[in-house]
């Protein structure tokens, strides 16, 4: 299994620090999230990231069909994997706070169905027709892979239909972890693809400590925002305890989408230990605690069919779970 972790640039004096820091511990993917309202631009953080490494792939993860036409967006991945030597990966999803912070809504599936395959034609340097009109992006001829993020059963076989890679954000016990891989190779079957086609890459939560209850307060503000996206449409077919869907449903209204992902003493942070639920999504949604805890959550991971594992570091030191995370999982798993 191979390694990625998602950053958030909040300076770029720290987010160049970290891409260094991330290449030089093991990991092999670096991933940037596209939330324009709350941190660095993505395409400029993913320059700096791929000036200031030799190895790491990079990409979004995860950008959106809304804030960004499928041809700005392929020219500028494909700008990317020109400047990078190669390096370079796209990931998109429906849209999280980057459009909730707009006052915009997800988009549906088919919106992203058409975007990927917009995409895909316009990286080849083909025309293509997107919501009636035609573009093209004509110097491009080298696509990179396009990564799909997926929570609910359909959007799971789509991801295998379509994309190349899915990111999981489903959960991380086997169970779970065994019924979302089945998905999406139903949906490569659907499709014709070959099975196992598909790269399955499992998204965790992450924090290591000395100190179990320390790794998971710290990131609770994480938690909330891994129930609030996975849980945002539907329970249905999510594997959620019925005693627990109150809880739940409660954490999508009381959620702050201007405090996605913000560490400190936000309303986010609170809501979990306000509903009970943050041991459970903790077990969940996350690889945290002591690093003997992080080492055996990541081995079961890694057994349950995930090609990649992506964390993400977010803390008032991201420097140090990049550092612990190779010092004290990669180096004794890799």
């Amino acid at each position: 299994m191979k390694f990625g972790v998602t950053l958030l640039p909040t300076s770029y004096e720290s987010f160049r620090q970290h891409v260094r820091l991330a290449e030089s511990v093991g990991f092999d993917y670096i991933g940037v999230a596209d939330s324009q309202s709350l941190f660095r631009e993505l395409i400029v953080s993913l320059t700096v990231a791929a000036m200031d490494t030799n190895r790491v792939h990079l990409g979004p993860s995860v950008t959106n069909p809304l804030t960004r036409h499928p041809a700005v967006l392929a020219s500028a991945v494909a700008s990317l994997n020109e400047l990078s030597g190669g390096r370079a990966f796209l990931g998109i999803g429906t849209g999280d706070s980057a459009i909730l912070n707009l006052g915009l809504r997800p988009s549906r599936l088919a919106t992203l169905r058409e975007y990927i395959g917009a995409l895909r034609s316009f990286m080849s340097g083909e025309p293509a027709e997107y919501r009636g009109r035609e573009g093209h992006v004509s110097w491009s001829s080298e696509p990179v892979p396009i990564m799909m993020s997926a929570e609910g059963p359909r959007t799971l076989r789509i991801a295998g239909e379509i994309a190349d890679r899915a990111m999981i954000h489903t959960g991380l016990t086997p169970e779970i972890l065994e019924d979302t891989v089945a998905h999406v190779r139903a949906g490569e079957w659907h499709a014709g693809k070959p099975l196992g086609d598909t790269e399955i890459w499992a998204f965790a939560k992450c924090n290591i400590s000395d100190d179990h209850d320390a790794a998971i307060d710290e990131i609770k503000m994480a938690l909330a925002a891994s129930a609030h996206h996975a849980f945002r449409f539907t329970l249905e077919g999510k594997h959620v305890p019925e005693e627990l869907h109150e809880a739940m449903m409660a954490i999508q209204g009381e959620y702050v989408p201007a405090e996605h992902e913000q560490v400190g003493d936000t309303r986010n942070a609170a809501i979990t230990d306000e509903f009970g639920v943050t041991d459970y999504l903790a077990d969940r949604f996350a690889v945290a605690g002591t690093p003997e805890e992080c080492r055996a959550k990541v081995s079961q991971i890694q057994g349950s069919g995930a090609d990649v594992l992506q964390i993400t570091a977010i803390s008032h030191d991201p420097g140090d779970i990049i550092r612990r995370f190779g010092e004290d999982v990669i180096s004794h798993l890799s």
